[in-house]
């Protein structure tokens, strides 16, 4: 339990660097650019290295918006592993080792998508994204994870709902957002 807490906060850590430096450097609007300045590929991996990261999870916004071989290339080339969160709404550009699909309804993902998840995970608003879920469930391929994950404003609501239905539909997994409930941004 000892080594499991700095584990933990390194890997909350990377995840905030590389949330934080895909979207500032993809120039996302919502962020302020004087407060969280652009870096360069190159930063990005140094500051992954110094931090003695092993794995990096590109999130935030939506990455695949953007051609990421160039960091993906360069985390690799640095023994850095690397997972993508998209709605996968885009094309995937650049070389991931576990992708997870988070699909939103306003954007469908691409279909081409849908075989390459190793984790489909839906964000539960209402009853109503769990049938969309299983709908999901029958485009992505036999090894992929299934996670239903609360929509954090609707947590206390949905969550007695979630439990319920996985206890009937074992192949979904409750995923909850740990830096949340920490209060990490």
């Amino acid at each position: 339990m000892k080594d499991f807490i700095p584990a933990v906060l390194l890997t909350l850590f990377v995840w905030l660097v590389v949330m934080l430096v895909v979207t500032v450097v993809m120039s996302k609007e919502s962020w302020d650019a004087s407060k969280h300045p652009a870096i360069s590929v190159s930063e990005i991996v140094n500051r992954l290295k110094v931090a003695g990261a092993d794995f990096a999870v590109i999130t935030g916004g939506e990455p695949a918006m953007y051609d990421l071989n160039l960091l993906t290339n360069k985390l690799h080339e640095s023994g850095i592993e690397i997972a993508i969160e998209t709605s996968g709404a885009y094309e995937l550009k650049g070389d991931f080792d576990w992708i997870c699909l988070s699909p939103k309804k306003f954007k469908q993902p691409l279909e081409s998508n849908f075989q390459k998840a190793n984790e489909l995970k839906m964000i539960i608003f209402n009853k109503h994204d769990l049938v969309w879920g299983e709908e999901l469930k029958t485009k992505v391929n036999t090894n992929c994870k299934l996670y239903i994950q609360p929509e954090w404003d609707k947590r206390n609501e949905v969550l007695p709902i979630m439990i319920d239905y996985v206890k009937k539909n074992t192949d979904w997994t409750i995923s909850l957002q740990t830096h949340k409930y920490l209060n990490i941004p």
